[in-house]
Order: C-alpha cells, then sequence, then structure tokens
C-alpha cells in the first residue's frame, strides 16, 4: 500500500510500559507513511487522546491486571468514526484474543513477531482488512454463540442476494486471501473486488470485513479455518 507523506496513517500507542512505548515509536516512525500521533499507559489519557488526534489505528496492549480493561476497545472505537484498534499483545491466550476481536478489535499481533509483521498488521488493518491467523480466527468462531434458529430465514434471503461472483469473493477471503490476490485469481482489478466487497456488506447489512468472515464462517460460505 503506498502511503503519501500527506496522508501518512496516524498511529495511537496504547501500552503501560513507557520503554515499551518508546521502542514502538522509534520503530513505527521510520517506516514510510506511519505517524505516532500519542502515546498512552492508562484508560483516561488513551480516551482524552484518541478524542484529541483521530487516530487511524490504535495499537493497544491491555493490562493484565485490570479485567475489564479489555472493555475500553469498545469506548476507544466510540471516539472516531473510522478508527481500527489492533491488539499488540504478549499474552498468547485464545480467549483474551477471542473477546478482543468481539469487543470491535480488527486483529491481533503477538509481542514475539517481528517488527516486518507489525508494520503490515498496521497497513492491512488500515485498509480495513483482518489481521488473524487461521488458528485465531477458528478460536474467536468457537467462543462466539451460535445464531438462534428463528434468525435463519432472514438470513436465507439475504444471501440468495449475492450474486456468484460475491459468493465467490466471499470463498476467498474466507480462505484469508486479501484484496490484490482475489483480483488476480478472478483477473479482476483490485478496485472491482473493492467494489464487490462494499455490494456484499450492504446486501448482508454487516458493518466491517471481520463481520463479513464471521458471517461467511456461520453460514457456510466459506470454509472454517483449519
Amino acid at each position: 500500500m503506498s502511503i503519501s507523506a500527506t496522508n501518512r496513517i496516524r498511529l495511537l500507542l496504547i501500552d503501560n510500559h513507557t520503554l515499551v512505548r518508546a521502542g514502538m515509536r522509534a520503530l513505527l516512525e521510520r517506516q514510510p507513511g506511519l505517524k505516532v500521533v500519542g502515546e498512552a499507559s492508562n484508560a483516561a489519557d488513551a480516551l482524552a487522546i484518541s478524542a484529541k488526534e483521530q487516530p487511524d489505528v490504535i495499537l493497544f496492549e491491555p493490562n493484565t491486571s485490570d479485567r475489564q480493561h479489555l472493555e475500553l476497545i469498545t469506548r476507544l472505537l466510540a471516539t472516531t468514526t473510522s478508527v481500527k484498534v489492533l491488539l499488540v499483545t504478549g499474552v498468547n491466550d485464545p480467549s483474551m484474543h477471542s473477546r478482543a476481536v468481539r469487543l470491535g478489535a480488527m486483529g491481533v499481533v503477538l509481542k514475539e513477531h517481528t517488527a516486518d509483521v507489525l508494520v503490515k498488521a498496521i497497513r492491512r488493518v488500515y485498509a480495513d482488512e483482518v489481521w488473524l491467523t487461521r488458528s485465531m480466527m477458528a478460536s474467536v468462531l468457537t467462543e462466539l454463540p451460535q445464531s438462534p434458529p428463528q434468525t435463519a430465514n432472514p438470513e436465507a434471503a439475504k444471501i440468495t442476494t449475492l450474486s456468484q461472483k460475491e459468493r465467490e469473493i466471499i470463498s476467498l477471503l474466507g480462505q484469508g486471501l486479501k484484496n490484490n490476490q482475489i483480483a488476480e485469481r478472478l483477473s479482476i482489478s483490485e478496485i472491482t473486488v473493492r467494489h464487490y466487497v462494499a455490494s456484499i456488506l450492504e446486501k448482508l447489512c454487516l458493518s466491517d470485513r471481520l463481520d463479513l468472515l464471521i458471517y461467511a464462517y456461520r453460514h457456510g460460505l466459506a470454509p472454517l479455518p483449519r
């Protein structure tokens, strides 16, 4: 993804360790197209800075000593209309990751991963794409409550409005392919893929790609990740 100097991805760092934030800032500001607009170590500062600076992506490390700290995700999402939250954590706890996603996080990066992985995740999340490994997605689906039976008919009616091409794109998204990979696979432009995804979200009354993936797995439109 190409980001111009005047259209950089604005980042907010939330971590209660000062040295960790300093290291991440130094790392990220060396990357083209990224700009750190604020740091916070607690919920009050995080909410205030997010409301003031309107970041594009928030890198969030939950405070594991506070069981309610993940609830901050929903409050951060309410501070601006387009912000994305990316969990960046040293805790490899699938149940925590699943709960973060249910609360609105668009992805999870473990601190054991490389800097390149973090930067790639930021760019993907900024482009409204989900950043979850297949095992993480499977865990999220396992912990989500099942849809009640009475919702089956309305959802079936929505699904019938999908074109064959839209179903094909949903299946490829479910396999973890990105927009450019789908475009290459289907011999169409990446812009066309984006238009298809927007149409699918509208038809199924979904808000974003993460909702679409979960919906697709639940309703058999894409194979479950393994």
